[in-house]
């Protein structure tokens, strides 16, 4: 102990460098994976030796066999191992065999990620949505989804269970140390490298033989190819007629038809096919056929807005029937309601648009035109017999004899004498009536006739009559806004009003009359063509008056016993002018 006892000597000091040297060659830090050698081996305990310890980590055995490492357990041979605590609270060394595996594993992971490259794996165990799978190399887990197990439907994955095989690292997830896997994108790698050589074979315009009916869908319908490709005949490519589903054509899966190649997609590793192309074009032939001549159309669907129809003698050929072109009268008509499917029609083409492959009919030019008939048979100003078939708040629709067409008569067009909407509450549908007819427009398919034009017209009592003549009237009843009368020989009710009563506003009061009086009035307005007459009493007293003025006006006392009490006052004044 004496070389201690003086650590200034030079003893000490060479041995504080040896010391020293020796320490420095490894750096020892806790989070670092380290490598140690085994120098001793019991039946729990592997010891390591690493260089810079001041103890000897101790493994558990069971560890290293759970690991895989079982082979490794003897003396002599190198772990890795994760350093934990330099010394613990026991002065021992902690490491970790397999979270360093865990951490070495992780790396390889993210750099086949990084550099997109497959890894070796095993599936373990199943799980909610998938699959557990472990790193052949590194033991780590991993997470396979369901939809990335196969390219197709798998009920039974029993078959890949524990079997070495290659998955590719689709995600992630650095901060939680998850990673998701894929095998069908190894499938589908090796396919694609197949596919596009399978592909290559395809040109537009190549038939194809006795290809088989895989699927069927909304959209059309899946063909089996050789046996080496799927293609997709579109809806639309199944047939020139109208398709509303590939099963109207194709009955029964695996069933064999011949394909056309329309289109090859080399990117998308897809070829296109159509069935409706290995026939001609019937549209081809539409110059066979003239416009406005009727053909026989067969209905093969029906819509809301019309029916789809397939013409008889060039099947293949469909247009549309519009809702609009069914009936010359009905309004909204339905097509449902008036067909059925493979019922057989006559329609009229009205329309070829070659550059749009568009053929418009129309079934309704294939009927009279009602209005047309109608204009025929009675004219403007003649008298017809009908039936009320329908009524509204201001209005009654009127059929005439068996012609499909209802005429229109106004609430105003039925009686001259009574209030229209009290009129039309007296009929109903079913009723006969006569009626004139007043117009009729083909065009707007409008006909409008009138129930009070075939009696007699009560105003023609005002036809030898003229502005400021007096007529006699009987007065029907008073209220506060003035007087009810109704001329002598006529059936119509005039109102006096208030105003026009008398010229003193003391005499213009409705109640002294009661009602059933005869008296003269003054015609104040005459419109013949509008049919308006404006009568008044006020005015036939001051025609009377001026009249009386011009007869009576050198008398001083005339006028006394007329019913005018101004009119003395009024001769006054003549008379003092005359002076």
């Amino acid at each position: 102990m004496e070389i201690y006892k003086d650590l200034s000597s030079p003893a000490s000091k060479e041995f504080e460098k040896l010391l020293n040297s020796q320490l420095s060659k490894a750096k020892i830090e806790e989070g670092k994976i380290i490598n140690g050698k085994i120098n001793k081996v019991t039946e729990k305990f592997v010891f390591l030796f690493v260089e810079g310890l001041k103890s000897e980590p101790v493994l558990d055995i069971n560890e290293l066999k759970s690991m895989g490492l079982a082979d490794k357990i003897k003396v002599g041979e190198t772990i890795s191992v994760l350093l934990e605590k330099i010394e613990d609270k026991n002065g021992e060394v902690l490491v970790s065999a397999s979270k360093a595996q865990k951490i070495r594993g992780w790396d390889k992971l993210v750099e086949a990620y990084e550099k997109n490259e497959p890894i070796m794996g095993r599936i373990t165990s199943k799980c909610k949505g998938g699959a557990i799978v472990e790193h052949v190399d590194t033991g780590s887990l991993m997470f396979l989804p369901g939809s990335q197990i196969s390219d197709k439907p798998l009920k039974d994955i029993s078959h890949l269970m524990n079997e070495p095989q290659k998955f590719a690292i689709i995600k992630i997830d650095k901060i939680r140390g998850n990673a998701c896997v894929s095998r069908k994108e190894i499938i589908s790698s090796y396919k694609k490298e197949d596919k596009k050589l399978i592909i290559e074979k395809y040109k537009v315009g190549q038939i194809i033989k006795d290809a088989e009916v895989k699927g069927l869908s909304s959209f059309g319908a899946f063909f089996n190819v050789n046996g080496e490709i799927d293609c997709l005949v579109h809806l639309q490519e199944i047939s020139w007629s109208r398709v509303n589903h590939p099963e109207e054509v194709f009955t029964k899966i695996g069933e064999k038809h011949d394909l056309k190649v329309i289109s090859v997609d080399k990117n998308k590793l897809q070829v296109g096919c159509s069935v409706k192309q290995l026939t001609p074009d019937p549209f081809e032939r539409i110059d066979e056929f003239e416009l406005n001549k009727s053909y026989d159309f067969k209905v093969i669907k029906l819509m809301d807005f019309g029916a789809f129809c397939e013409l008889v003698d060039l099947q293949g050929l469909t247009t549309l029937l519009h809702s609009s072109e069914l009936s010359w009268t009905k309004k909204n008509v339905s097509a449902k309601k008036m067909f059925k499917v493979n019922d057989i029609i006559k329609c009229k083409i009205t329309e070829i648009q070659r550059e749009k492959r568009r053929v418009a009919i129309s079934h309704r030019l294939t009927q009279e035109n009602p209005f047309e008939t109608f204009a025929k048979n009675y004219a403007i100003g003649s008298i017809a017999e009908g039936e009320i078939v329908n009524k509204n708040e201001y209005s009654l629709f009127v059929k005439v004899g068996d012609l499909d067409c209802d005429c229109f008569l106004h609430v105003n067009d039925l009686t001259y004498l009574n209030n229209g909407e009290e009129e039309l509450a007296k009929y109903k549908k079913g009723d006969k009536i006569k009626v004139k007819v007043l117009e009729i427009k083909i065009p707007e398919q409008k006909i409008r006739v009138g129930l009070k034009q075939t009696m007699p017209d009560p105003f023609d009592y005002f036809l030898d009559k003229k502005k400021n003549q007096t007529i006699t009237v009987k007065i029907v009843s008073t209220d506060n806004k003035g007087l009810t009368v109704q001329p002598e020989n006529c059936s119509l009710n005039f109102q006096i009003k208030k105003s026009q009563i008398a010229i003193n506003a003391a005499d213009a009061r409705p109640s002294r009359f009661t009602g059933g009086e005869r008296i003269d009035v003054a015609i104040a307005d005459l419109d013949l063509q509008k049919q308006k007459v404006t009568l008044s009493i006020k005015l036939l007293e001051e025609i009377e008056k001026k009249e009386a003025l011009e007869k009576y006006g050198t008398s001083e006392g005339s006028g006394k016993s007329l019913p005018f009490s101004t009119l003395a006052a009024d001769l006054k004044k003549k008379d003092k002018k005359k002076e």
